[in-house]
């Protein structure tokens, strides 16, 4: 890529995991096109999510909420493009806007992390759990019945600390977050994918930028990773035939194999982990959206087209 004329401007969160990622992504962006630190400025932009920490998303406006801000300044151009995590981005994109790239993905897997238990089973009956995902919470109530969750909102050290003070036994968080910010001795167990599934997109980065901007397009194109992106297009998908938010308990994984074929595995969950519905799904990975698209239209199928009705918050 040629010399740059001004400074690219990347907009995120100020949470320590937000900056991490943008920062990730301004490294890749220098490697790859010969740049320096002074091409780039990083710019943090306040959103709901971020500070409407006492109620659970789900009464707020859900995932939007840890975007629209960002998006605005995109639109706008006060940033030329915008870092996310993928799981937290909706499945309906802005008009003007699109997702330009996804990082090579990093571990998609969940992390438990025990004040005194080191494992979920470890946990004594009727131990709370801390978590603002609606998917953690009715994975871990269908493994453990007996367990209590309950909402733990905030930034990946605001968690842990509330967990140290006692306010929970345990917690689950994103490994790669903790990866990400070298905090993963805080783990005390790593959970497996194929019994507690990631939720859709995590684990992955992901590039927004404006329609057209083919400065910016053709700059992060370098740092796009091909796996990832199939992936991820199966995952949203699926999300986007089930209406997917921070509403409902929905977990997805997709898997390339080296001879270009997809795996899919999607889960829906009621809260309480009493009723779950399961399908898997196979393909070419050339046919990543039409494989998530099929797995949403079959899971619902068998679960009901009401499954999801007056769902509004997570459970106590």
């Amino acid at each position: 890529m040629a010399e740059t004329d001004r400074i690219f401007k990347i907009g995120t969160r100020g949470s320590p995991l937000a900056l991490a990622q943008a920062s990730e992504v301004r490294a890749r962006l220098i490697a790859a096109h010969g740049l320096s630190e002074a091409d780039f400025a990083i710019e943090v932009i306040s959103t709901a999510g971020d500070r409407i920490l006492d109620r659970p998303l789900s009464e707020v406006g859900g995932k939007g909420l840890f975007t629209k801000e960002i998006e605005a300044a995109l639109l706008d151009g006060r940033i030329d493009l915008a870092v996310h995590s993928s799981k937290d981005m909706a499945t309906a994109i802005p008009d003007g806007l699109h997702i330009s790239a996804f990082l090579e993905r990093e571990d998609v897997r969940d992390a438990f992390i025990g004040r005194d238990a080191r494992t979920i089973a470890d946990l004594p009956e009727g131990a709370t759990v801390g978590s603002a995902s609606l998917r953690r919470q009715a994975l871990l109530k269908r493994m453990r019945p007996d367990l209590r969750t309950i909402m733990f909102r905030g930034n990946v050290q605001t968690r842990l600390r509330k967990l140290a003070e006692g306010h929970a036994d345990a917690t689950l968080l994103a490994i790669a977050g903790l990866n990400r910010m070298e905090m993963a001795h805080h783990a005390t167990d790593i959970l497996s994918p194929e019994e507690f599934p990631p939720a859709p997109g995590q684990g992955a980065i992901c590039i927004e930028s404006r329609d057209a901007d083919t400065r910016v397009d053709e700059l992060v194109a370098a740092i796009a990773h091909r796996e990832t992106t199939h992936t991820l297009h199966a995952e949203r998908a699926f999300l986007k035939v089930l209406d997917g938010s921070c509403r409902t308990p929905i977990a997805a994984r997709a898997v390339l194999a080296h001879d270009g074929r997809m795996s899919f595995h999607g889960m829906i969950l009621r809260p309480d982990g009493t009723e779950v519905h399961e399908i898997h799904e196979a393909g070419d990975a050339d046919a990543a959206t039409e494989i998530g698209e099929r797995a949403g239209r079959a899971v619902l199928a068998k679960a009901g087209p009401r499954f999801f009705d007056g769902w509004g918050e997570p459970q106590p």
